[in-house]
Order: C-alpha cells, then sequence, then structure tokens
C-alpha cells in the first residue's frame, strides 16, 4: 500500500505493514482518521454521511494538543476537516499539493491514494512522498 510505504519511508512510521495485521508497523509523529469513509459504489459519500462523521473527526482533532499540520487525502477529506474546524468547505485551496494555514494549522492536500489514482498515474509515489516531505519540514519548522 502506497500510504504505509511513504510514511515508512518519510520517518512517520517504522516496521512494516500487513493488511492482514499482522505487522508490526508503528506510527511516529501523525495519526490515520477517516473524514468518512468512502466506499464502492461511486466512492462519493452522501452529505449527511460526512454530517454524520463529522463530530468524530472534530473530536480526533481536538484530541491532539500538538497538531500542527493535517494531510488530506482527496477532496472529501480537505472539505470535512474544513467544516470540522468550524470553517466553509471553500476555506482552503483544492488540489494535490496545495497548502494552506486553517485556523492554528497547515493544512496539505493530496490525491487520495486509492488504486484508481495510482493505477491511471494521477497520483505516483513521488508525488505522494512530495506532501509527506512538506509535512516533515514544516513539523521540523514548529
Amino acid at each position: 500500500m502506497l500510504l504505509y510505504a511513504t510514511l515508512i519511508k518519510m520517518g512517520f512510521a517504522t516496521g512494516f505493514y500487513d493488511p492482514n495485521g499482522e505487522d508490526d508497523l508503528t506510527l511516529v509523529d501523525c495519526m490515520i482518521t477517516n473524514a468518512v469513509r468512502c466506499a464502492p459504489p461511486g466512492n462519493k459519500p452522501e452529505t449527511i454521511e460526512e454530517a454524520n462523521c463529522r463530530p468524530f473527526l472534530t473530536s480526533r482533532l481536538a484530541a491532539l494538543p500538538n497538531l500542527k499540520v493535517i494531510v488530506t487525502l482527496g477532496d472529501v477529506s480537505r472539505r470535512n476537516v474544513l467544516k470540522a474546524l468550524g470553517l466553509k468547505a471553500s476555506a482552503g485551496v483544492p488540489g494535490h499539493g496545495s497548502e494552506f494555514q486553517a485556523g492554528p494549522y497547515v493544512v496539505l492536500n493530496s490525491y487520495h491514494c486509492s488504486r484508481l489514482n495510482t493505477n491511471t498515474g494521477r497520483l505516483t509515489p513521488s508525488m505522494f512522498e512530495d506532501v509527506f516531505q512538506r509535512a516533515r519540514e514544516l513539523i521540523s519548522q514548529a
């Protein structure tokens, strides 16, 4: 999986990842959470699903007092992070590699690391690594 390989390569995780759970992966300076679960068909959540999931995202963000940088994977994530922070979904610029301030946080956007995006070349490992390299730089500056 591109996400875990990238996290390990960029120093945000150690160990190895096994989709069956037989691994020793440990996250470092990061947390993974869903804004909402997108699943086929369509991979597009309904507005009500986003609204129902948002309190969980809001509480996860609030539970991280040292949080400085948020990496969003996909536009659904970007919009929901902004809304969870009490901002308009249009408050942050969409698009892979965009970066903006959202309250006390810097938000970095990436295309979602789905097979659809990686198999078509819309998102390459190098593009994905660049986002996490930037996250590491921002964390080091704080």
